[in-house]
């Protein structure tokens, strides 16, 4: 009995025998975040809503573990972008993902928030939330239903079921930059794009001196 039971028939790879433990760890892990995700709780347009609808009792969002909804970023892992992102909105919205606690996710829930929607290229409206904060799973639709806010809950957990403690960034020994806070003048700046902006300002005064030569 004890023969079958070692399995020499197929024998594990030398080189792969170091993982079995951080397999096993990874599967408990991420069952243990897949099932206690903690949404925060703030809606921005029609979209929220929706997102409210699927949070009560005909849709039982607790089915899944993430019928908790924190007010607090300091509590919350997972940010519902639900909604149309103003220039005046993403400040705040990039400051309450930098005080989230690794590890921690965005959904980008309809048109807007995925793209800007129908409002796109508008003079006040950011054409995507993905050009501040990183969108793990993008649920279309202006708005989309419960079902579809589920369907990509569960393609959340699916994303970090195939994850690996040896290969996400909160475990590295590198820190985990901040993103930088938007600037809200006369238009939205973004901090990162500020050296290009030098660049280019040094670029447009080189080429005036010398038409002025």
């Amino acid at each position: 009995m004890s023969e079958e039971l070692s399995n020499n028939d197929n024998p594990v790879p030398e080189g792969l025998q170091g993982q079995i433990a951080i397999t096993s760890l990874d599967k408990i892990y991420n069952w243990s975040r897949r099932s206690s995700i903690w949404p925060m709780m703030f809606g921005l347009a029609c979209c929220a809503i929706e997102m409210i609808a699927t949070a009560a009792s005909r849709y039982d969002l607790a089915r899944f573990g993430m019928e908790v909804l924190r007010a607090s970023p300091r509590q919350a892992d997972l940010m519902i972008v639900s909604g149309t992102v103003t220039k005046k909105m993403i400040p705040i919205i990039v400051r309450l993902y930098n005080q989230m606690p690794e590890p921690k996710y965005v959904l980008a829930m309809g048109a807007c928030a995925s793209g800007g929607g129908p409002f796109k290229e508008g003079y006040n409206v950011v054409s995507g939330v993905d050009k501040f904060v990183p969108v793990d799973v993008y649920i279309p639709g202006c708005p989309p239903t419960p079902q579809a806010l589920l369907h990509g809950l569960i393609k959340m957990q699916e994303k970090i079921d195939g994850q690996s403690v040896l290969e996400v960034p909160w475990y590295r020994s590198e820190p985990i930059d901040e993103i930088p806070q938007p600037l809200l003048g006369p238009d939205l700046i973004d901090p990162r794009d500020i050296p290009d902006f030098a660049e280019k300002l040094k670029a447009q005064e080189e080429r005036l001196a010398a038409e002025r030569e």
